[in-house]
């Protein structure tokens, strides 16, 4: 178990700005997310961001399971290579947002994701949706309740639509800016994300987030004029181009693009 003492002084563990760092050093919290995994025998394990193994020292209690994780901060690389020797090949010194998927069979994915890339991390996980099991995930509490939100709220959006177009969302709590070192100045909360398995049989994936990124551009406006250059124009008559995009249930959004997408 790492000294948390350590943390602060340690070379190894500088923090840097430009990543977004901050240590999670919360015991009760980093077990708390890793017992929110849903733990196989034989699964296989991406854990993002691991930094100074907050995490890691837990996901390493379990010897049954395929573990890799993708860190971009070479230091963290050496520190986790030098203070957990059974890690040696399993980190990959790469960007989340450029890397490939670090498995051909499918795998869950954990970790305490850089508040300034939460949302291309998203993305990324839409990607490789199609192998991604479950994700775990540590966001900003306002970022978290927003994708976790449903039609109707303020701040239901892009991510809310096309996270719950192919994953169960589930805010599992809150954590405290004193869990972390230094402390953010924001709070932080937890999703879990599992598979649905495309239940929806979106075919397009990529022509669906074109439809929902316009939609939610242009929030103020209904969708007629929101999506007026995104779909044919007969398809402005649809009696759904009367509401505004917050209004539209993911189903709804569904119909829409399965009709004129």
């Amino acid at each position: 178990m790492i000294n948390n003492s350590r943390l602060h002084t340690n070379n190894d563990l500088r923090l840097k700005k430009s990543l977004g760092q901050h240590f999670l050093h919360d015991e009760n919290v980093c077990r708390k997310i890793v017992e929110h995994l849903a733990h196989k025998q034989g699964m296989r394990l991406l854990e993002v961001g691991p930094g100074g193994g907050a995490l890691t020292k837990y996901l390493l209690q379990w010897h049954d399971i395929d573990y890799k994780a993708i860190e971009i901060d070479e230091e963290k690389v050496t520190y986790l290579d030098k203070t957990y020797p059974q890690l040696k090949g399993k980190i990959i010194l790469q960007d989340i947002l450029k890397a490939d998927k670090p498995f051909e069979d499918d795998f869950a994915v954990v970790g305490n994701f850089p508040y300034n890339i939460s949302s291309p991390i998203l993305f990324k996980m839409l990607e490789w949706e199609p192998q991604v099991t479950e994700v775990i995930g540590m966001f900003q509490k306002e970022v978290a309740l927003r994708i976790a939100s449903g039609p109707g709220s303020k701040v239901y959006g892009i991510l809310s639509v096309l996270m719950q177009a192919f994953f169960k969302v589930e805010y599992l709590f809150d954590v405290h800016e004193n869990c972390f070192t230094p402390p953010p100045k924001v709070k932080s909360g937890v999703l879990r994300f599992t598979n649905l398995h495309n239940p929806y049989e979106i075919t397009d994936k990529r022509r669906f987030i074109i439809l929902i990124k316009a939609a939610f551009n242009q929030r103020r406006k209904t969708l007629r004029n929101a999506l007026k250059s995104t779909l044919p124009a007969e398809a402005l008559t649809d009696a759904l181009m009367d509401k505004r995009a917050e209004q539209l249930s993911v189903a709804d959004f569904v119909a829409l693009y399965k009709k004129w997408a």
